[in-house]
């Protein structure tokens, strides 16, 4: 009989290493950063707003039930374009040494890379990264 392996949800896992590595960070920029898997709900030009976004891009067939890996874009918004350059940079680090219970390694993939929120107006900056998931038994 196989034994039946499962692998956990990795946005979920990378928003959870980014809002608790993220938790008393003394950059200014850093400070007061809320971190979530969804589009954030204000994004109205009148309002600033420090949001960091962890959505899974893609899964790549794994060949076997001992390792997935799955890209994460991860996309900062910030008060200006320096800012989402340097909380984007810190999040990839922050991602690139972690290794836990569901992510188990990080490679970095594209970017940090400037644009525009183009329902604000608010500067981001978007990268990925190719992340390594821990099965587990189920």
């Amino acid at each position: 009989m196989k034994t039946l392996t499962v692998f956990d949800d990795a946005q979920a896992a990378g928003a959870t290493v980014l809002r608790t590595a993220l938790t008393g960070r003394i950059e200014p920029f850093a400070t007061g950063v809320m971190v979530g898997t969804k589009v954030p709900t204000t994004r109205v030009p009148e309002e600033v707003f420090r949001y960091v976004m962890v959505r899974k891009d893609t899964d790549a067939p794994h060949a076997s039930m001992a390792n997935a890996r799955v890209t994460l874009r991860i996309t900062c918004w910030h008060e200006d374009d320096d800012q989402a350059h340097d909380l984007a940079m810190l999040c990839q680090g922050l991602l690139i040494v972690h290794s836990g219970t569901v992510i188990r390694g990080v490679r970095p993939g594209t970017g940090p890379l400037p644009a525009i929120d183009d329902v604000s107006g608010a500067p981001l900056s978007t990268f990925t990264v190719l992340a390594n998931i821990r099965p587990r038994l189920a």
